[in-house]
């Protein structure tokens, strides 16, 4: 026998277990830091909530209202205070790291758009003056980057270079101009490449130890690494000496505990000399200290940043000030909360004694005492509220009896037929139906079909959909043995429901005889819905031969005939199939109908009213049925 809920239990606690473990494991081997650090901080909290819930729950601690309230202070008063605190040590974490990297990418930027300039010069010089051009800039930027390579070529191979004995070579054809950061035999550079009419000019610097520490002086320990961790353990060396090589600044002593040590790094946009116009995927990362980025903003007025730091610890100190003032505020209230939540729970105990002639003091001229009265005058209206309850109770049973009545109106099965199948289907708005649908077998292999639609919902619509099908029935076996004329029985139909029935009380009704020597029907379609027939993969209608039903004394219908042929489908509905509203305010409509039982004109009867329903429903915006939904379907048999 298996315990309900033990099984997602123990998967729960096998993941709670696994969870612990790979925590452990990322702390002993320091991998993935920020991973293990944010996993530590959801298991403590998760952990903390559990045993939290299990020691109030097992010291009925909370039962009481006056320590229930002190636990609510704790939670709106000292837990915020700690999420605000971590909060701005989270948030002094990122800012800190991020205006760092920001530093140390503004510099590199600069340094790479610095050689951009030249680049341009040299591609668009004359070639007679290149090489005073070459041996000219060297020097110049030999004084900021003692290990800078110019190289110019030409389509007439001409190759100009600083220094002579550079060992720079000619990029790939297919790289375009460019400006920024290149990856190049293990090491990266500042690169800027231009090309003018077949002339290209590169200058490339190396960004070692030396030049990243004088990028932002003094902003701790920078590193530029590849991003690529699926790296082989054949290159595994390589990428080493590159990290070393791209590794430069050293990180000074704190100068008090909040000066903590924060590692941040931010995406690069790097090229490769092999991989033409690739950007890969390279990582600036930076280990800093507050203080030092302060004394980077503020290098020309120290005394800014410490300014800045009085003012933030001033509204700290306020803050905490105000956030210990409204808890005292918050105790002082309990005493009055609690008595009056004492009395209205002797109140309750009373009233389920079924003392209703109890009232609870009232004292004071607030909300509270509002809520006394407000108790007092419920004490009063119970006993009237028990009386109505009972009426409703009996009104819904007689509704649900009404309901069970109408279903029995409708047909339990179709008459089965050598040329025809027929399926009908209602499913009401509410717990009565208005809408009416009715077959039945005539003498001579005959069948009468009949649907209709009364105006309104609830009882009322029910009672006159009954009405309508009594004297339909009535007169179909009435002992008729000629020939039965449709419009001639609706129009008594009309006759009868007016004379019967209130002015505004009426109906949309399609009546057909369907003969099953000639296959044709024949019908009158008074103020309905059109039906639809697919024929072919056609749809066709049926056209409205007459008015409504029961509105006026004397309206005339005609009748109509059609065959159904071998494969042929009618389906007859009412406007709760087509009438549904989206959430913009389209209908369902005739199209959709079509679509969908096109899509289905080859799957049963049953099947292609559950898929016209469906569609309707999932139209449909409202959470209830807005109307009436009833469909009759009849397909020709071979």
């Amino acid at each position: 026998m298996t315990i309900p809920g033990l099984k997602n239990k123990r998967a729960a606690q096998a993941v709670l277990i696994a969870l612990i473990l790979l925590d452990i494991v990322f702390i002993l081997t320091g991998i993935a830091p920020f991973l293990a650090i944010l996993l530590s901080i959801t298991l403590v909290a998760y952990g903390t909530v559990r045993l939290t819930r299990v020691a109030l729950r097992r010291s009925h601690l909370i039962w009481r209202l006056r320590n229930r309230l002190i636990v609510t202070y704790v939670f709106i008063g000292a837990v915020p205070v700690l999420l605000i605190f971590a909060l701005a040590y989270c948030g002094g974490w990122i800012v800190v790291g991020q205006v760092a990297t920001y530093l140390v990418r503004a510099e590199l930027t600069r340094r790479a758009e610095a050689l951009a300039g030249p680049a341009r010069v040299l591609a668009e010089s004359r070639p007679q003056d290149r090489e005073a051009m070459v041996a000219q800039m060297g020097p110049l930027f030999r004084q900021r980057a003692p290990d800078i390579q110019i190289l110019v070529t030409n389509r007439e191979g001409e190759t100009y270079r600083y220094p002579p004995d550079s060992s720079l070579a000619t990029l790939h054809p297919d790289w375009k101009p460019f400006t920024g950061l290149i990856f190049k035999d293990g090491r990266y550079h500042a690169m800027a490449m231009a090309e003018h009419e077949g002339t290209r000019a590169i200058l490339l610097t190396t960004l070692g130890s030396e030049t990243l520490e004088r990028l932002v002086p003094g902003i701790g320990t920078l590193t530029i690494s590849d991003m690529d961790f699926s790296a082989s353990a054949a290159n595994a060396e390589a990428k080493k000496q590159s990290l070393i090589a791209s590794t430069a600044g050293s990180l000074p002593p704190a100068y008090n505990f909040l000066d903590q040590e924060i590692l941040w790094g931010n995406p690069l946009d790097a090229a490769h000399w092999e991989r033409p116009n690739r950007p890969e995927r390279t990582l600036l990362s930076i280990n800093t200290r507050p203080s030092l980025v302060l004394h980077v903003l503020f290098s020309e007025r120290p005394e800014s940043a410490q300014n800045a730091l009085v003012i933030f610890f001033g509204l700290a100190i306020m803050l905490t000030m105000v956030e210990f003032g409204s808890a005292a505020i918050g105790f002082s209230m309990t005493s009055s909360i609690t008595g009056a939540v004492h009395n209205l729970y002797e109140g309750t105990l009373r009233i389920g004694r079924g003392d209703f002639a109890h009232r609870i003091p009232v004292k004071g001229n607030d909300q509270l005492a509002d809520l006394g009265n407000s108790f007092n005058e419920m004490t009063a209206q119970l006993e009237t509220l028990l009386v109505v309850a009972k009426e409703k109770e009996r009104l819904q049973s007689e509704l649900t009896i009404a309901s069970e009545v109408q279903k029995q109106l409708f047909p339990r099965s179709a008459p089965v037929m050598q040329t025809i199948a027929l399926l009908g289907a209602c499913e009401p708005a509410r717990s009565a139906s208005g809408d009416y649908y009715d077959y039945l077998s005539l003498p001579g292999g005959k069948l009468a079909i009949a649907i209709g639609d009364v105006a309104g919902k609830g009882i009322s619509a029910a009672l006159l959909m009954a009405s309508i099908q009594s004297i339909m029935r009535t007169q179909l076996l009435a002992g008729h043995t000629g020939e039965l004329c449709t419009s001639d029985l609706v129009a008594q139909l009309n006759r009868q429901l007016y004379g019967n029935t209130a002015p505004e009380k009426y109906a949309t009704f399609f009546f057909g005889i369907y003969d099953e020597a000639t296959r044709g029907l024949t019908y009158t379609n008074a103020g309905h819905l059109s039906p639809l027939i697919i024929r072919d993969g056609k749809i066709a209608e049926l056209e409205v031969t007459g008015t409504v039903v029961g509105l006026f004394p004397f309206s005339n219908y005609e009748e109509q005939h059609v065959t159904l042929a071998a494969g042929d489908l009618l389906v007859a509905f009412t406007d709760g199939i087509t009438e549904p509203e989206n959430e913009y305010g389209e209908e369902f409509g005739m199209e959709r109908l079509a679509e969908a039982v096109l899509k289905n004109q080859q799957a049963e009867a049953a099947e292609i009213v559950a898929k016209v329903m469906e569609a309707v429903k999932q139209w449909s915006s409202s959470p209830e049925l807005p109307d009436d939904m009833t469909v009759l379907i009849a397909r020709g048999l071979a």
